[in-house]
Order: structure tokens, then C-alpha cells, then sequence
């Protein structure tokens, strides 16, 4: 992919979470544990990203 690209790992859980936590793994395109995607670094991303920190892994 591009160089302008983030790799997002899920690293915990969704369950009892806040539905906008929730709404942000899925704009991400997480759906399970331990899987890793790779975004593109747009502002609108690095929002989703940074308001779910705790849940992620990132590499950029």
C-alpha cells in the first residue's frame, strides 16, 4: 500500500463498551481480536484511532 498508511491491531475486546468506541472499531474495519488492518492517515482516521487507543495497537 501506500507510505501514508497506519497499521491498526484490535487488542482487546468490545464487549461492555461505549457504542461510540464500538462505532469506531467498526469505521476501522475491526471485527475481531488480534486482527490488523492497515488505514489510511487521514484526519477523520487518526480521530477514530485516538479515541480508542486503549483497544488498539498501532504501528505506522
Amino acid at each position: 500500500m501506500a507510505d501514508n498508511t497506519i497499521k491498526v491491531t484490535l487488542t482487546k475486546s468490545t464487549i461492555g463498551r461505549l457504542r461510540n468506541h464500538k462505532a469506531c472499531v467498526a469505521g476501522l474495519g475491526l471485527r475481531k481480536i488480534h486482527q490488523t488492518v492497515e488505514v489510511i492517515d487521514t484526519p477523520a482516521n487518526r480521530g477514530m484511532i485516538n479515541k480508542i487507543a486503549y483497544m488498539l495497537d498501532i504501528k505506522e
